[in-house]
């Protein structure tokens, strides 16, 4: 009887944290999903007041009464949103191939290979990593300067692409799973290394290649910091859609119901991230559970 007690008085207190955990998980998603939901309605929203500006309608009324397409026609219409996709998409894809193969590369060779500085390089990129990226910006905008670089995409690619080799924790960890003896096979075959990266090591490592790729594409699709500062404010034909979206909202008004044609475009910038972790979510699991393996 006394331990059937205690069994019911331990299930009854895992019930509780239970019900207290899902309360508490509850309460953070309602949190999170309430102003991103808001400025997704807000997209969509057809709605005016008397002076014809909805920033008063669109703050005192959550859902809106009526729904449309005209934001995002207003977008494309009104400013040089287009353009701006355009030269996010360009960044993007180049910084994210040239970040993907320097990750890579670099966790190959500090996974599988052993050299007397090894520690102290991981060491000192561990170190480096603790600091956030736009400590040096006033730095990197200065060099970038001197080499006239400024004012181009060109320049952001440099700067997405150069440090990205920093971040090889977590492919390394992938790497360290990859049995020894597969390599030393290959190198008594008469492998070199270049090839044994390129035809026995990536074609088995999908997961953290679709993850390193994820992570590399979401910096320069949304980062403000570095494209501002390099990019300056009147090149307007070279912003990305981050740095256009902020002076859409901030600058000059292109239009009275500018707050609802910077929702639309937040919302068509984010579909094309959403889309990309849904259909690579499978790799991007097992490419984060495979490189947390401690070396």
């Amino acid at each position: 009887m006394i331990k059937t007690g205690k069994v019911h008085s331990i299930k009854a207190g895992r019930a509780v944290s239970l019900t207290f955990a899902h309360i508490a998980l509850i309460i953070l998603a309602v949190i999170w999903l309430y102003p991103t939901l808001w400025v997704a309605l807000s997209a969509f929203r057809v709605e005016y007041n008397d002076q014809g500006d909805l920033i008063g309608i669109v703050v005192s009324h959550y859902f809106p009464k009526s729904f449309g397409l005209e934001n995002f026609r207003r977008l494309f219409t009104a400013t040089q949103f287009g353009r701006w996709v355009t030269n996010t998409l360009t960044v993007a894809v180049f910084s994210t191939t040239l970040s993907t193969f320097l990750i890579l590369c670099t966790a190959y060779v500090m996974s599988k290979m052993r050299f007397s500085m090894r520690k102290p390089i991981m060491n000192i990129a561990m170190i480096l990593g603790l600091f956030p990226g736009f400590m040096s910006m006033i730095a990197i905008y200065y060099i970038l300067k001197a080499l006239g670089l400024t004012q181009s995409l060109f320049a952001l690619i440099l700067v997405y692409s150069v440090s990205s080799g920093l971040g090889f924790y977590i492919a390394k960890g992938f790497f360290d799973t990859i049995p020894d003896s597969l390599i030393e096979a290959a190198k008594i075959d008469g492998a070199m290394q270049s090839k044994i990266f390129f035809s026995i090591i990536l074609p088995i490592s999908r997961p953290i290649i679709v993850y390193t790729a994820l992570m590399a594409f979401m910096a320069p699709w949304m980062d403000f910091i570095f494209a501002r500062i390099i990019l300056g404010e009147q090149n307007v034909h070279l912003h990305t859609t981050a740095v256009g979206l902020y002076y859409m909202l901030y600058g000059q008004r292109v239009d009275s119901n500018v707050f609802t044609i910077f929702a639309a475009g937040c919302l068509f910038i984010a579909i094309p991230i959403v889309t990309l972790f849904l259909s690579m979510q499978k790799f991007y699991i097992e490419g984060v559970t495979a490189g947390s393996v401690k070396s």
